[in-house]
């Protein structure tokens, strides 16, 4: 199976322009937005231009789209939520979790992690495409080259349970590819340097991950 993933639109429409290109030029099975899709209030138009893309779209919500964004998606034949749901794709199985998962800063929304990451952890096993918006902690999250902002959270749920492959963005700084153990980390953030990264899943394991 072949994946596009990419994060950060933030609505610009040299990304979504970029997007389309990639999804043209390498013909993915799958198309996986890994959050922050629209810029507050700018996501009708977006939400178009993905659900156009040809292959299926599986998206979670960033900390800059709307909160209403998910329900939004149900309005399109294309794309598919996967904030708390586990979805069988071209026999492989993917699960998300939106929002930022509180990064490492103490926020008001802090209260509803621990519920949030034990309702992930049920969705995810070794076989599992995990995709949130947030890299863990430590894992390409380094803002400014100073310290990293990725979730302590994830960071414990990966370790956990193990997904083969984690699909993030979030750090605009920091995109790439990284291997905690046995899980794959990218982060495909194309509001950098980039315009995301095609990944290719094999049958006998193997995952092979090469930047457009």
């Amino acid at each position: 199976m072949r994946i596009y993933a990419a994060a950060d639109i933030h609505g610009k429409k040299a990304r979504i322009k970029a997007v389309q290109k990639a999804v043209a030029d390498h013909g993915p099975d799958i198309v996986v937005i890994a959050g922050d899709i629209a810029n507050y209030i700018n996501a009708p138009p977006v939400l178009d231009a993905l659900n156009k893309l040809g292959p299926p779209v599986l998206a979670v919500r960033g900390n800059s789209d709307p909160f209403w964004i998910e329900r939004v998606f149900e309005r399109y034949a294309n794309i598919s939520a996967l904030h708390l749901r586990a979805i069988e794709a071209v026999g492989i199985r993917f699960a998300g979790i939106s929002g930022t998962i509180p990064v490492p800063f103490r926020t008001r929304f802090r209260v509803f992690e621990k519920r949030m990451l034990a309702q992930a952890s049920a969705l995810i096993d070794t076989r599992t495409v995990l995709v949130a918006h947030p890299p863990p902690y430590g894992i390409l999250d380094r803002v400014g080259e100073k310290f990293s902002a990725g979730s302590t959270g994830l960071a414990r749920l990966i370790e956990n349970q193990r997904p083969r492959l984690v699909i993030c963005g979030h750090i605009h700084e920091d995109p790439g590819v990284m291997r905690v153990a046995d899980t794959l980390v990218v982060n495909c953030s194309i509001a950098g340097h980039g315009t995301g990264f095609i990944i290719d899943l094999h049958s006998d394991g193997e995952i092979k991950v090469l930047p457009v």
